[in-house]
């Protein structure tokens, strides 16, 4: 057996007892209900972080560490919309929103008179 296959096999190991660790917290959480609950919301949170470690100690932790590290980075590089850009962006969807509206109202009206004309129902 290759050392890569020990690897992964042994982080198989690590993800169970994370998933273990995280349905312990939760379980804990409601099993202790006569605790208080900023306890053992501190609890769970510990549990959880816990988990989170031993998550990070496998490969795919390692990978999805790097990713949100990447991605942190990339949410620093957006150029976000001034204000004035955003208010100017949403009205103009109101806009556009109301005249589809009253575009599809319209044309819901005339095809309802042509139909009822055609069947001769009320109105017609």
């Amino acid at each position: 057996m290759s050392s890569e296959t020990v690897n992964v096999k042994f982080d198989l190991v690590k993800l169970v007892v994370a998933g273990l660790i995280v349905i312990a917290a939760v379980v804990g959480f409601y099993f202790f209900d006569e605790q208080s609950t900023p306890l053992r919301v501190v609890g769970l949170l510990v549990l959880t972080g816990v988990a989170a470690w031993v998550g990070l100690q496998t490969a795919s932790g390692r990978k999805l560490w790097s990713f949100l590290q990447e991605a942190q980075l990339e949410v620093r590089k957006v150029v976000w919309p001034t204000r004035q850009e955003t208010l100017q962006t949403t009205l103009l969807v109101m806009v556009v929103v109301i005249v589809v509206a009253l575009i599809l109202w319209g044309l819901d009206s005339v095809l309802g008179w042509a139909i009822r004309q055609l069947i001769g129902g009320p109105g017609g």
